[in-house]
């Protein structure tokens, strides 16, 4: 059974339960879930710098940006 120590918990649940947690918190979360899954697997290159790229952000040490920004760069 896939998810019996929760029991009737939903995975919307526990997301919702997640995103409460602080930025730092959300993140340590992050690294865990995706270990669990791609375990023993080393993380290929990209997921690796989307998780750098998280962190940076999240430590401030790079600004994202505005949806408009995003918008104005895609295309």
């Amino acid at each position: 059974m896939c998810c019996s120590y929760f029991g009737a918990v939903t995975s919307t649940e526990l997301a919702r339960a997640a995103l409460e947690l602080c930025p730092e918190e959300r993140l340590k979360l992050a690294h865990f879930l995706l270990e669990s899954v791609v375990a023993p697997q080393p993380l290929n290159a990209a997921v690796l710098q989307g998780i750098r790229r998280l962190e940076d952000l999240l430590a401030g040490r790079v600004q994202g940006l505005s949806e408009r920004q995003y918008r104005a760069a895609v295309k």
